[in-house]
């Protein structure tokens, strides 16, 4: 492990260093000027939990008990880690870019991530002591290809532009989830972290779902080999939502760390117990609210593009390894791994994929700007 950093323009300088590492110290990339983005709240006064009512906290030494702060601290590092997985992710895809307009794409949607890490970071440095610089050092050290990221997820390979499109648009949607449940967080600097990072991430949401538009337009990709694509990466964002009858979840919300998706809308009080679960719920609708547009572009008579089921392929949860179906059928063991074979992107989807990737003409043309989205 490298010294121990003492300031932030330490980690900086590790921060140089891990893009060099990744391969990620592009032009596009390092001119962009890295900063901590804060917007503006809406409201200082806690808005849940046991504290609701009272101001935020806009100091740590603030927070009244240890255990709220060591949640908050990992609630940041979880974050951060998962901003810095994702382009390590997809740092092998700028070669392979179908246009100029992909390149430009991938890159702002790598540099914004990166800037999502930094802002954790920046969190961790200038208000966590030293343990927080401690973990804002680690942030930099894992490495998804080896591993070693927090969550399962950030882990899994991108390796190719469908692979980049299903992902953009529905983990980076889990994202969208995170990012508003943290927005109404009682720990003001972390609130206020948000805006700025969902407007950036809406970019990466509409990267995705207009490249898989932009896939189906063009009418050479099977439809089931996109839909096997969407049974790799939806379920890993199930995932991402956390365990089924979380203890976490549960204290986040009474403490005031993370609301609910829909905080400001629901009617109901909180249901404690089943907060994960509450919010994997809402992120399938959507998905299914996506999909159905997708569905349009594919001619009448063939196969339509579908949300697979909440059970399938999940490694976490009550499901954790249950042989269920992608449509929700449970499965003999034996059976159950000839469907996955059969159901998940395979080297003869990958052949197939290839062939089309050097042919050209496999995603719908659209031109590059110079200008910012």
């Amino acid at each position: 492990m490298p010294a121990r950093i003492a300031t932030f323009d330490d980690w900086v300088d590790l921060f140089r260093e891990w893009q060099k590492s990744i391969g990620v110290d592009l032009p596009e990339i390092t001119s962009y000027q890295f900063e901590a983005k804060y917007g503006q709240l809406k409201t200082m006064e806690m808005e849940f939990g046991d504290y609701r009512g009272r101001r935020k906290w806009e100091r740590v030494i603030q927070i009244p008990d240890q255990r709220v702060r060591d949640a908050l601290q990992n609630l940041i590092v979880y974050q951060g880690d998962t901003e810095f997985a994702s382009v390590e992710q997809q740092r092998n895809l700028f070669e392979a870019a179908p246009s100029d307009y992909d390149r430009q794409a991938l890159a702002r949607v790598v540099t914004e991530e990166m800037r999502h890490g930094w802002q954790m970071c920046h969190l961790l440095i200038n208000h966590f002591g030293s343990g927080g610089k401690l973990e804002a050092q680690k942030q930099l050290e894992r490495r998804a290809f080896e591993n070693k990221r927090l969550l399962g997820a950030f882990n899994d390979p991108v390796e190719n532009w469908l692979d980049f499109y299903t992902y953009t648009d529905f983990v980076d949607r889990d994202g969208k989830f995170q990012l508003t449940m943290l927005s109404y967080s009682g720990f003001a600097p972390l609130a206020s972290s948000m805006i700025p990072m969902l407007k950036e991430e809406s970019f990466h949401l509409g990267t995705g779902q207009d490249g898989l538009r932009r896939v189906l337009k063009a009418g050479q990709v099977p439809v089931g080999i996109v839909q096997k694509y969407l049974n790799k990466w939806i379920p890993a964002a199930y995932d991402l939502f956390g365990v089924d009858h979380s203890t976490s979840a549960h204290w986040f919300y009474v403490w005031g760390l993370k609301g609910r998706f829909d905080e400001h809308a629901a009617a109901a009080a909180a249901d404690k117990e089943h907060l994960n679960e509450h919010s994997r719920n809402l992120y399938r609708e959507e998905c299914g609210q996506l999909l159905a547009q997708l569905n349009k572009l594919i001619p009448d008579g063939e196969s339509k593009l579908y949300v697979p089921d909440l059970k399938f392929n999940r490694r976490i949860g009550d499901f954790a390894g249950q042989p269920y179906s992608v449509t929700g059928e449970q499965l003999t063991p034996a059976d159950y791994q000839k469907h996955r074979a059969a159901v998940l992107p395979s080297d003869a989807d990958l052949a197939i994929l290839n062939s089309l990737f050097k042919e050209g003409g496999w995603v719908e043309e659209k031109k590059a700007t110079t200008q910012a989205e």
